[in-house]
C-alpha cells in the first residue's frame, strides 16, 4: 500500500499508513453502504469500515447497551460460590474486608464494593497495601492482622491471582478469601473460597478483556440478585447499580484494557453517570483538576486517573479508594486537594527519573534493540510504570524500568501491540527467574533479585524477539482520514464521537491535514509546542504537540520557514471560555512534497 500523503519518513521517522491494511475496495464499499444507510458523514463511515463493522452491526456498535452485552454473571467460574459466601457474611453481620491494589483499577474496584456493601448493610472495610513497604498484592502480615481484628471474609480485587503463599496463610488463620481479579492466571489457583477471573485457564466465558472493576461490577449484579432472592430487601431499599458505572468507566479506561464489547458499554454509560456528578469524590476531583466540560474517555485516562493513582505512587496508598468512596463533600474536597498535590510531586519525580532513564537507554543502544530495560537504585518505584510507558513511546519497543533497593529490584513494564508482556513475565517467574511477577498483555510488574537479573533480561529479550519475528514492528503511524483544517471542525468531532469511547482496542481516529502552513509556533510549558496552521482553502486550526521538544518533532515545527507540511493528530474539544471549537493534538508532521 502507498504511504498516506506519500509520507515514508516523517519528522519522527515514521511511515504514515492507512490504519487497516487489506482490501481497500471492499472497505470503501462497506463505508459507502454505512454512510448511506445510517446517514453518517463519510469519514465516520470510513472509520467504522476500518474497524470491520458490518452494516447489520453498526447501529448496535454506535449505541452499545448493557442490556444487550451483559453476560449472566453466573457463567463465570466460581461466581456462585463467591456470591453464596458473601450473602452469608452480610446476613450474619460478619466483618468483610476488601483488599485492593493501589492503582486506579484497584481503587475503583475497592470503592465499588465499599459502596455496594454499605448500601446493603454489610460490615466492610478496605485495606490498600503501601507500594514501597508492602509491595503489590496480598501479603501474609496484612491478612493475619485483618484476621486478628475479627475479619472473616477478605475479597481481593485487582490482585491475588498469584498470591499463593499469602492466601494459604490466610486460610490457615481461618480467613475465607474471595479473589476477584483479571490478571493472567497460572494453571494452579491460589487457596480461596472462590476465584473469579475471566483469565483463568479453565475460563471460557470470553470476557478476558475486562478490567478488575468490570469483574467486580458483575459480582455486584450477581450478589444483588442473590440478596433479592433471599428476601434481603424486604423493608430495605434495593440499590441502583447503574449509579456506580462512573467508577467502572474510570477503572476500565485507566487500566488500558481494550475498549471492546462490554467495556465500550461500561465506559459510554459510565461517562453519562459521571456527567451527572453524583459521586462526591469524583466531583471534587473534577473540580480540583479544572474539568468543567463534558467528560470524555480522555479525561478518565489523562486527567482523573493520574490523580487517583498519585496517592499510591508517591503518597498515601489508600487515598484514591477513600476519595472514590467518600460521601462527605468537605472530606472529598480535602482528599482531592491532597491527591492533586501528590500528582504534582509525581510529575516532578517522573521527569527526573525519565531523564536518567533515557540517558541510560541511549547509552545501552536502545535505538537498535527489541527491549529497553533500565534501572537504578535512586529511582522512585512509584513512577517506574509511567517512565516505562514514556520509554516505549520514545523507542517504539517494549520497555521495563527497575527501581533497585539493595539486592532486589521492583520493576514495571509496558508493551506494544503484538507483544504480550504479562505472559512473558509470568513465564519468567515460573522459570524461577523472578521473586514474583505477572500482568496482562500491555503491562506487567515484577520483583527480581540482582543475581538473577542478567538471566531474566536474556529470557525476556529472547521471548520478545521471538514475538517480533512472528509479527515485526514497524515505525508506522496509522492514519484514519485526510481532512483540511477547515473541515476539522466541531461538527466532525461530534460525529466521530459516535464511534467512541476511544482507547486501547478502539483507537481514537487520527486525522492528517495536508500541505498546511504554520501561521504561529512557539514553546509552551517546559517542552510543548503550540501552533496555528492554515490550509490552502484558508481554514485555520489550532494545535499543540505535547513533549515535542523531547524529539525531532518540536524543533522541526519551530523551523518550517513557511514551507508547507503535513500534520497528523487527534481532535479535541476546545470549550475554553464558552468556545465550541476544536484543536488538534499533534502526533507527527512531515514535509509536504
Amino acid at each position: 500500500m502507498d504511504a498516506v500523503l506519500n509520507v515514508d519518513h516523517s519528522f519522527t521517522g515514521k511511515n504514515w499508513r492507512s490504519r487497516v491494511d487489506g482490501d481497500e475496495v471492499a472497505r470503501d464499499r462497506r463505508a459507502t453502504a454505512l454512510a448511506q444507510r445510517l446517514e453518517l458523514p463519510a469519514i465516520v463511515a470510513q472509520i467504522l469500515a476500518d474497524r470491520e463493522i458490518e452494516l447489520d452491526q453498526a447501529e448496535a456498535y454506535l449505541a452499545p447497551t448493557l442490556r444487550d452485552l451483559l453476560p449472566d454473571p453466573s457463567s463465570f467460574r466460581d461466581m456462585d460460590q463467591a456470591v453464596a459466601r458473601l450473602v452469608r457474611a452480610i446476613g450474619a453481620g460478619e466483618k468483610i474486608a476488601v483488599f485492593g491494589d493501589y492503582d486506579v483499577d484497584g481503587a475503583t474496584s475497592s470503592a465499588l464494593l465499599l459502596r455496594f456493601m454499605r448500601a446493603v448493610g454489610g460490615d466492610i472495610q478496605a485495606y490498600i497495601p503501601d507500594r514501597i513497604a508492602e509491595g503489590y498484592g496480598p501479603n501474609a502480615p496484612a491478612l493475619l492482622k485483618l484476621a486478628a481484628d475479627g475479619v472473616r471474609v477478605v475479597v481481593t480485587v485487582d490482585c491475588g491471582i498469584t498470591a499463593f503463599e499469602p492466601l494459604a496463610a490466610a486460610a490457615q488463620a481461618g480467613l475465607d478469601v474471595i479473589v476477584l481479579d483479571h490478571h493472567v492466571a497460572e494453571p494452579q489457583l491460589p487457596t480461596a473460597v472462590a476465584v473469579v477471573n475471566p483469565n483463568r485457564f479453565d475460563e471460557n466465558a470470553g470476557h478476558g478483556y475486562l478490567a478488575a472493576v468490570g469483574v467486580c461490577f458483575l459480582t455486584t449484579i450477581a450478589l444483588n440478585r442473590a440478596l433479592r432472592a433471599a428476601g434481603h430487601y424486604q423493608g430495605r431499599a434495593e440499590p441502583n447499580l447503574l449509579q456506580w458505572l462512573d467508577l467502572v468507566a474510570l477503572g476500565t479506561v485507566a487500566d488500558v484494557v481494550p475498549l471492546v464489547g462490554l467495556n465500550r458499554a461500561f465506559v459510554q454509560q459510565g461517562l453519562k453517570v459521571l456527567a451527572g456528578r453524583r459521586n462526591t469524590g469524583l466531583s471534587a476531583l473534577a473540580d480540583v483538576a479544572g474539568l468543567d466540560s463534558r467528560p470524555e474517555a480522555y479525561h478518565l485516562g489523562f486527567v482523573l486517573g493520574p490523580r487517583v493513582n498519585a496517592g499510591g505512587r508517591v503518597g498515601e496508598a489508600g487515598l484514591g479508594t477513600r476519595l472514590l468512596a467518600a460521601d462527605d463533600p468537605a472530606e472529598a474536597a480535602e482528599l482531592a486537594r491532597r491527591l492533586d498535590a501528590y500528582n504534582g510531586d509525581r510529575r516532578a519525580i517522573e521527569a527526573e527519573v525519565l531523564t536518567a532513564a533515557v540517558t541510560q537507554a541511549e547509552a545501552a543502544g536502545a535505538a537498535a534493540t527489541s527491549l529497553v530495560m533500565v534501572g537504578d537504585a535512586g529511582w522512585h518505584p512509584g513512577v517506574i510504570g509511567i517512565v516505562a510507558a514514556r520509554l516505549r513511546e520514545r523507542f517504539g519497543v517494549p520497555a521495563c524500568v527497575i527501581a533497585w533497593d539493595g539486592a532486589v529490584g521492583k520493576g514495571s513494564g509496558r508493551s506494544v501491540p503484538g507483544v504480550a508482556l504479562g505472559p512473558a513475565v509470568l513465564a519468567a517467574q515460573q522459570a524461577g527467574l523472578l521473586i514474583n511477577g505477572g500482568g496482562h498483555a500491555m503491562a506487567a510488574g515484577f520483583t527480581v533479585a540482582r543475581d538473577r537479573f542478567a538471566d531474566f533480561q536474556a529470557f525476556m529479550t529472547e521471548r520478545i524477539e521471538a514475538a517480533l519475528a512472528a509479527a515485526p514492528l514497524t515505525q508506522r503511524l496509522n492514519i484514519d482520514a485526510v481532512v483540511t483544517p477547515g473541515g476539522a471542525n466541531r461538527d466532525l468531532f461530534d460525529a466521530m464521537a459516535q464511534v467512541g469511547p476511544f482507547g486501547a482496542g478502539n483507537a481514537e481516529p487520527r486525522l492528517a491535514c495536508p500541505a498546511v502552513k504554520l501561521v504561529k509556533a512557539d514553546v509552551v510549558g517546559e517542552n510543548h509546542v503550540r501552533c496555528i496552521f492554515s490550509g490552502r482553502e484558508g481554514g485555520r486550526l489550532k494545535g499543540i504537540a505535547f513533549r515535542a521538544m523531547d524529539s525531532d518533532l518540536g524543533p522541526a515545527l519551530l523551523s518550517t520557514g513557511g514551507k508547507p507540511v503535513h500534520v497528523a493528530g487527534h481532535l479535541r474539544a476546545d470549550d475554553w471560555q464558552g468556545r465550541n471549537g476544536v484543536q488538534m493534538i499533534i502526533d507527527d508532521a512531515a514535509w509536504a512534497q
